[in-house]
């Protein structure tokens, strides 16, 4: 079970970026995210006449790696860890470490 997951508020712990709050877009692989307004980097876009897109430069979204980010902890306000608490009907939930409550997906 992925203890990060799309749509999960994140904070970077790390880097250029350090203190920045996103949001989670999308896993690339097993160890890195997108996540939403961090490492924005710009690119060269040659043009394409027959995809009718212009050329210039453009800002991406590049993916972060997942120790350099931590969850955000809506009722202390600052980055959390999280755990994995098994259900009494065998399900598996997330949980803050710090307070033990539900991460709500």
């Amino acid at each position: 079970m992925n203890k990060l997951k799309s749509g999960d508020q994140v904070i970077v712990l790390t880097g250029r970026d350090k203190g920045k709050r996103g949001t989670i877009t999308s896993r690339v692989d097993a160890d890195h995210l997108v996540v939403e307004g961090v490492n924005v980097a710009k690119k060269h876009v040659k043009p394409n006449p027959l995809k009718g897109t212009t050329g210039g430069i453009v800002d991406k979204t590049m993916p972060i790696h997942q120790s350099n980010v931590a969850i955000f902890n809506p009722a202390s306000g600052k980055a959390d860890r999280v755990g994995i608490k098994l259900l009494a009907d065998g399900k598996k939930v997330r949980v803050f470490k710090s307070s033990g409550e539900e991460i709500k997906a």
